[in-house]
C-alpha cells in the first residue's frame, strides 16, 4: 500500500527504486548523493524484493555493470554526482549506442573540477547536449521536489523501456538533501525471468532460446550500418519530443514577463512570481520538467505575449542558450544565476527581472520616443 513519510530527496528516490521493482543498483558514494546507496544498503532490498545493490569499486565499474544488467532486459540504475557522472559518460554513450534501457541519477554539485559539495545546475550542458561522445541524447527529467524525486523513478524506467534508451534524472544537492513529505507508491513486484523473456526476447540477452541470438553492441564497422543506427536513434529523439515532452506553466495566462527555471531554481522563481505580482508586475513561470525534450514551441508562443524573459539558473548561464534559440529573437532574454553553491533568493530573482528586463525595456521605450520626436 502507499505510505506517507518525511524523507530526504535522495532517500525518497532510493525507496522509490525498491518499490518500482528495480532489479539492480550499482553505484559509488559521492556527496551530495551518498544517501541513495546508504538507504538502499540499510533497507536490504535483496530481502524485500530480491533487488541487487552493489557498491562498485569505481564509477566506471558501476556504469559498466549497469550496461551488463540492462542487456539482459533487467531494470538497472545508478546514481552519482557531477564528477562521478563525468566518469560514467563513456558507459552512458555505450548504453545509448547499444539501445539499452537504464536510469542514471545525477545529484549535481558545484564545479568545475571537484568544486564544492553545495548545490548547482552547472551540469545542464553535459546532460542535454549528450555529454559523452557521438550523436546521442538523453531523455532528461528535472525534479523540483522530494515527491518528484520519488515519482520520476518509475516514470524514467517507463520511458527507458519505451525507447530502449538511457534516461537521466537531473537533480541537485538542494533537492537531494532537503526533507519533505512524500507519498510513496505501493510495492511492485519485480518481473520474473520468464516475464522478461516473454516481453524483451526480441532484443535482450536472455540465454539460449529457439530464436536467433541477440547481440548487444554499439559497434558497427560498416559505415552504412553505423549511419542507419544513428538515424534510428534520431527518430527516437524526434518521437520523444512529440510524445513525451513535459512542462509546467504557472501564472502565464496574463503574464507580461516570464521566468524560465527548472528544478530547485523553479521553486525559487515561483516565489519570485508571487512577489512580483504583489508589486503589480505580471510575471509568470515556465518550468521545463523535461530538459530534453525542451519546451521550445511553448516558449515561442509565450515570446509572442511577454515583454521579456529571465532564465533563472544555479550556474553561469547554460539553459539560457536554449531559451534564446527557442524564442527566435522575438523578445529580450537575460540570465540570472549564482555559482559556487550559493542559492539565489526570490528577492534576488525579482530584482534581476527588474534590472535586466524591465528597466532596459523602459530605457528602450524612452529612446524610441526620443528618436520619433527628433
Amino acid at each position: 500500500m502507499s505510505e506517507l513519510k518525511l524523507m530526504k530527496g535522495n532517500e525518497a528516490l532510493a525507496e522509490a527504486a525498491i518499490r518500482a521493482g528495480v532489479d539492480a543498483y550499482f553505484g559509488y558514494p559521492i556527496t551530495p548523493q551518498s544517501e541513495v546507496i546508504e538507504h538502499l544498503m540499510t533497507e536490504r532490498p535483496e530481502e524485500r524484493t530480491g533487488m541487487v545493490v552493489l557498491q562498485a569499486e569505481s564509477e566506471i565499474a558501476a556504469i559498466n555493470m549497469v550496461y551488463g544488467a540492462a542487456s539482459t532486459g533487467k531494470k538497472a540504475m545508478t546514481s552519482s554526482s557531477s564528477p562521478g557522472i563525468s566518469l560514467k559518460l563513456e558507459g552512458i554513450s555505450y548504453l545509448a549506442g547499444a539501445e539499452l534501457p537504464a536510469v542514471i541519477v545525477n545529484v549535481v554539485r558545484g564545479g568545475p573540477g571537484l568544486g564544492t559539495i553545495q548545490p548547482s545546475q552547472a551540469d545542464y550542458f553535459q546532460s542535454v547536449k549528450g555529454g559523452g561522445h557521438g550523436d546521442y541524447k538523453l531523455y532528461v527529467l528535472a525534479p523540483a521536489s522530494v515527491q518528484e524525486m520519488s515519482d520520476f523513478v518509475e516514470d524514467a524506467f517507463d520511458i527507458a523501456f519505451k525507447y530502449r534508451a538511457p534516461v537521466l534524472i537531473l537533480s541537485d544537492g538542494l533537492i537531494g538533501q532537503m526533507m519533505e513529505k512524500v507519498n510513496l507508491k505501493e510495492q511492485k513486484k519485480r518481473m520474473t525471468d520468464e516475464e522478461v523473456i516473454e516481453k524483451y526476447d526480441d532484443w535482450a540477452v536472455t540465454g539460449k532460446t529457439d530464436r536467433e541470438r541477440n547481440i548487444i553492441t554499439s559497434l558497427d564497422l560498416q559505415s552504412e550500418k553505423m549511419e542507419a543506427r544513428v538515424h534510428r536513434l534520431l527518430k527516437k529523439y524526434d518521437q520523444m519530443e512529440k510524445e513525451d515532452l513535459r512542462f509546467e506553466k504557472i501564472n502565464c495566462d496574463d503574464a507580461e514577463y516570464l521566468f524560465v527555471a527548472y528544478g530547485s531554481s523553479a521553486r525559487i522563481a515561483q516565489k519570485a512570481v508571487q512577489l512580483a505580482r504583489k508589486k503589480g508586475i505580471k510575471a509568470g513561470l515556465l518550468r521545463p520538467i523535461t530538459l530534453f525534450p525542451f519546451p521550445k514551441q511553448q516558449l515561442l508562443e509565450l515570446a509572442r505575449q511577454v515583454k521579456g524573459i529571465l532564465s533563472v539558473e544555479l550556474n553561469a548561464g547554460q539553459m539560457v542558450e536554449d531559451v534564446r534559440l527557442s524564442v527566435q529573437h522575438k523578445v529580450p532574454v537575460e540570465h540570472f544565476g549564482r555559482t559556487g553553491g550559493i542559492i539565489h533568493t526570490p528577492e534576488e530573482v525579482l530584482e534581476a527581472l527588474e534590472e535586466k528586463i524591465i528597466q532596459n525595456e523602459r530605457i528602450g521605450d524612452y529612446k524610441t520616443r526620443e528618436s520619433s520626436i527628433l
